[in-house]
């Protein structure tokens, strides 16, 4: 989240504007990252809520602002029906495995359990499915020998960074109309 946001602020991705990190947990770092970069930050909490309810209450939030562009980082819950037909084709995430492989939970772990030599991290559209959606960019990671879950998410994490702000860059620049970027926690 904060990659985008300096990217944004910076003018690495372009007309855009950062209008509200949203986050359903009251401690999230991302919080504190983003009201120290000037941007407003919510919480929405799920509890005792179902997702549709929570759901209507983030969908509600983004469209008050007039949120074009929704990017998940570190949600890591699949959102209903409603919130994707709110937002069709303009929820992306950003994925620790080359999708379709490893979708879901503890996808390093995943990959140093299968031996693959290669992995990495994926931009994807959000659709109803896990990590289902159409790629839009995807960057590759050498597994290393010896290497652990720790070791090999670090070393994605690096990429996912570079990885997601090339991606929306991109997205914002072949639809004109994107001037707003908004980020989920």
């Amino acid at each position: 989240m904060v990659g985008l946001v300096d990217a944004v602020k910076s003018g690495e991705i372009p007309d855009s504007e950062v209008v509200v990190i949203i986050s359903d947990k009251p401690n999230a770092a991302g919080l504190e990252s983003a009201r120290e970069r000037g941007i407003n930050a919510i919480i929405i909490e799920r509890k005792g809520k179902t997702r549709e309810e929570h759901d209507a209450e983030i969908i509600a939030e983004l469209k008050r602002r007039d949120v074009e562009l929704v990017c998940l980082a570190g949600y890591l819950r699949l959102l209903s029906c409603g919130f994707i037909q709110a937002f069709p084709n303009r929820i992306v995430n950003i994925h620790p495995s080359l999708l379709p492989s490893f979708p879901g939970l503890d996808a390093q772990r995943q990959a140093l359990e299968h031996g693959v030599k290669i992995t990495g991290c994926t931009v994807h559209f959000v659709d109803e499915g896990l990590d289902s959606g159409k790629i839009i960019m995807q960057s590759a990671v050498e597994v290393r020998e010896g290497d652990t879950v720790k070791s090999l998410s670090l070393r994605i994490l690096e990429q996912e960074h570079k990885l997601y702000v090339e991606a929306v860059a991109s997205l914002v620049s072949q639809n004109q109309k994107t001037k707003v970027l908004s980020e989920q926690l």
